[in-house]
């Protein structure tokens, strides 16, 4: 009964064949895709199954945003809406303890991140204000707090430097306020669109190599106001830091003794804390708070002695203080945007953006790991985007996630993200309240502050080591970034890093190795131990029973002929069959490395074969340049010992994805390699394809069907080979389920009745002990739990059993796994060859 067709079909293909696009290329047989060869299937019994193609339509289905998802979208650009309706008390108390501790570290650290910004300190309050204070609205990680931090303080102060020189009316703080409001919409645009991935392709190497290379920049840069030096720029590359600060080291002041001793005591009370919480682990908590606010002390010490010192001195102080510091927010208001301002920071944005994304991304997931919670990178980059963007407004300048105090913040039990405002009442207390005492803060205390906290970045040598044990290349990433840094500036080494991270992966991509494979016979052993394939293991010669014969475990493995993926050489590889070749792609198949691979594979089986005809060429002129043949005179090679080639498997495994290229250079070699082959055809069998656009791309290019043979389009009596499942049974999945059930259900009845039997006596009418007796009932509770299994309807073993193919009955060479894929190939080489077909077994080349 012919199927009707509409009307919408019967024009498309009028406009086809107007067009000259052959709708039905795909099939070279001819025939309808289900009935080639010699027959669909043999068992009687089985379910046909013709896997269908998918469609652009189907991909707009699954892809394309329903209305719910665009609820659910706008839904999730607020998750505290997820939890802050089940707020609590408990929860309050612990944001109570970790906001107070993290808003005491931020008051110091935000006024001493100013400096290195070339802002005066009030600026780092504000900062310190609005990131802790906006963020919570959007985040999915309740540890990390943000507000400004060293790296993006400094890059912000190398930009305010620059922009004096250039434009010497722009005040300071209204290039950084400009900087924050269009770095921030940049990452609130990518997050928005959900793209936070793109931050995955910054590689841990270069955010080692980015950090490592700062904090020796900013600790360099900051000794100087340490040691009360001046005459030279902090801001230059740092090996001129160096130099000068050595130079400069018989003009150092006062200022050397409140900058270094605050240094020391900052890193001893840190060392006896840690010396005390493993000494007295009961009071390990008393520590630890001890150890976070050993910043806020020294800083209270310090100003305090800075008072007694310069209370008569406030106009000019014996050492360099901090001075005034505005009380509330003097900066609120509109930030000026116009192009003098932007132009005058626009080359640094990408310097910017990436600071700020790879700092906060990469310490919120270390958390979120840590802490056994799931960050969505893309929503944290709007929270860091709004930040930035709302922060201006008050006078802030551009900020990130804070490492340091993130882990404070985790360490000191916070709760939810609302501990950040708590934090932002803390701050906001001492913008009112505390600016007088910030008057006498040590301009040098401050520098220590700094050089203790960035100290930390630096990358141990016991991590660079393990690197080294892991990717040695990225080692020498690591380094050549941290180099550009000392030698030149934190830009030029975060865009080192990331361009030869990006140029590594690209060459691995281009250059991946594919692999010719062999195959092993291999059992799987616990000790001297067969393991059977019920997982369980069984002595060799005893009980060798079909339930428990070892033989049944034995599996073919597919192993690389040259060992090169550290498999025991000892171990010896077999051909899979002379003139068969199975090929594993490595990394992908796609067109950076398509002619890589498929150039390797040809060259191989060049070396490898002869060809079919050996009288292809019979006349010297018919020969191509390339194959010019032996010299005049000479006889050519005798390559009759190798085998010809017969058929090629490709193990797509590791390939998701394909494209036109790399089909485009597989269709090119196919007919390579049938031109060698003449005048018999190379069957191409496919395993492992994992995706079904995969499998849509290479059957629209003839692969999956067998080829025709001569000139008709008919063919031979070829063999299809499929994998089957069992639907019931033994094997099915069906009788797993059923034998749980029943096996719970056995206990539960045993239970009972073992519970009624302990309410009778424990003696027997003769009053003999009955252990005897109870191991008596234990095996016939056994017998009778295996007969209960055995007449279950999912064991049931008849006739009518049913098994399905698990792969298209229409595409008979695209195979499940490898062996099956073998097993095809060489049962349709041998009915090929007019010899008896003796299955997958035949001795190697």
């Amino acid at each position: 009964m012919a199927v009707p067709v509409s009307t919408s079909t019967k024009i498309g293909h009028g406009v086809a064949k107007v067009l000259g696009i052959k709708l039905h290329y795909r099939d070279p047989t001819g025939q309808d895709n289900t009935t080639r060869g010699e027959s669909v299937f043999s068992v009687s019994s089985a379910d046909t199954y013709v896997e269908e193609e998918p469609t652009v339509a189907e991909w707009f289905r699954e892809n394309a945003p329903t209305g719910r998802d665009l609820g659910q979208y706008f839904v999730n650009l607020f998750p505290f809406l997820q939890w802050i309706t089940r707020y609590n008390g408990q929860w309050l108390f612990g944001d109570l303890v970790a906001g107070i501790t993290v808003g005491a570290v931020v008051v110091p650290q935000g006024m001493a991140y100013a400096t290195l910004a070339g802002l005066p300190p009030q600026f780092g309050l504000y900062s310190s204000f609005m990131g802790v204070l906006v963020y919570w609205f959007f985040a999915t990680s309740k540890d990390i707090t943000i507000g400004p931090v060293a790296v993006a303080s400094t890059i912000t102060g190398n930009i305010v430097a620059a922009a004096a020189i250039t434009n010497p009316t722009v005040p300071g703080h209204v290039v950084a306020s400009a900087l924050a409001v269009i770095c921030g919409s940049i990452i609130t645009f990518v997050g928005l669109l959900r793209a936070g991935w793109i931050v995955d392709f910054i590689p841990l190497a270069a955010i080692s190599a980015f950090m490592t290379g700062s904090a020796l920049n900013i600790a360099c840069g900051q000794i100087p106001t340490m040691l009360g030096q001046s005459g030279f720029s902090t801001r230059d590359s740092t090996y001129l830091v160096i130099i000068h600060t050595l130079q400069y080291l018989p003009k150092c002041k006062i200022d050397a003794a409140m900058g270094l001793t605050a240094l020391f005591l900052l890193y001893l009370i840190r060392s006896a804390c840690s010396f005390g919480a493993r000494r007295f682990p009961t009071h390990k908590k008393v520590f630890f708070f001890a150890n976070t606010l050993r910043t806020v002390f020294v800083i209270l010490l310090y100003t305090l002695i800075s008072w007694l010192v310069n209370r008569n001195h406030r106009t000019k102080p014996i050492f360099k203080i901090l001075g005034t510091v505005p009380r509330g927010f003097q900066a609120a208001g509109a930030p000026i945007m116009n192009t003098t301002v932007i132009s005058s920071f626009a080359s640094q944005i990408p310097a910017t953006v990436i600071v700020l994304l790879i700092e906060h991304i990469a310490i919120a997931k270390s958390f979120g790991r840590v802490n056994n919670y799931t960050i969505n990178p893309s929503q944290e980059l709007v929270g860091i985007g709004i930040t930035n963007i709302l922060g201006p407004f008050l006078g802030a300048y551009p900020s990130t996630g804070s490492f340091s105090r993130t882990a404070i913040n985790s360490k000191a039990g916070v709760r939810s993200p609302f501990g950040g405002v708590i934090s932002a009442c803390v701050v906001l207390l001492a913008i009112y309240a505390l600016t007088a005492v910030f008057f006498y803060i040590p301009s040098a205390s401050l520098s220590a502050v700094i050089v203790h906290a960035v100290l930390d970045l630096i990358t141990p040598p016991n991590v660079v080591y393990q690197f080294w044990r892991i990717s040695p290349i990225e080692v020498i990433i690591f380094f050549a970034g941290v180099l550009v840094t000392v030698f030149s500036s934190i830009e030029n080494g975060i865009y080192t890093t990331i361009c030869v991270s990006v140029a590594v992966l690209l060459f691995r991509v281009v250059k991946a190795q594919g692999r010719f494979l062999g195959r092993v016979k291999i059992h799987s052993v616990i000790g001297d131990h067969y393991v059977n394939d019920d997982g369980k293991g069984g002595v060799e010669g005893k009980g060798r029973s079909p339930e428990n014969d070892p033989d049944r475990s034995l599996r073919n493995l597919f192993l690389p002929i040259e060992h090169n993926d550290g498999s025991n050489p000892m171990v010896d590889v077999e051909s899979p069959y002379p003139g068969i070749y199975i090929y594993r792609f490595s990394e992908g198949f796609n067109y950076p490395n398509a002619n890589h691979y498929l150039d390797y594979m040809v060259a191989t089986i060049f070396k490898e074969t002869r060809r079919t005809n050996p009288n292809a060429y019979p006349k010297l002129g018919d020969r191509p340049w390339n194959d010019p043949g032996p010299r005049r005179g000479k006889p050519g090679l005798d390559h009759s010992d190798r085998p010809t080639l017969k058929a090629i498997i490709l193990d797509f495994s590791s390939v998701n994805n394909v494209d036109i290229t790399s089909v485009q250079h597989l269709i090119d070699v196919r007919n390579q390699l049938d031109s060698y082959a003449t005048p018999e055809r190379v069957e191409w069998h496919l395993a492992c394809i994992n995706n079904r656009w995969t499998k849509r791309a290479l059957a629209s290019a003839g692969f999956g069907f067998p080829n025709p043979e001569g000139e008709e389009s008919s063919f031979g009596r070829w063999k299809p080979i499929f994998s089957v499942a069992e639907i019931g049974g033994a094997s099915s999945a069906a009788a797993a389920a059923e034998t749980r059930d029943m096996e719970r259900d056995f206990k539960r009845r045993q239970t009972e009745a073992d519970v009624e039997a302990a309410r009778a006596p424990s003696k027997t009418a003769g009053g003999v002990d009955s252990i005897a007796h109870d191991a008596a009932s234990t095996s016939s509770t056994s017998e009778e739990f295996d007969k209960e299994v055995s007449r279950a309807k999912a064991y049931a073993r008849n006739s009518s059993a049913r098994v399905a193919v698990v792969h298209g009955l229409n595409r008979p060479l695209f195979h499940i796994d490898l062996t099956s894929a073998l097993q095809s190939a060489i049962t349709n080489v041998e009915r090929r060859g007019g010899s008896e077909v003796t299955g997958v077994g035949t001795k190697a080349v």
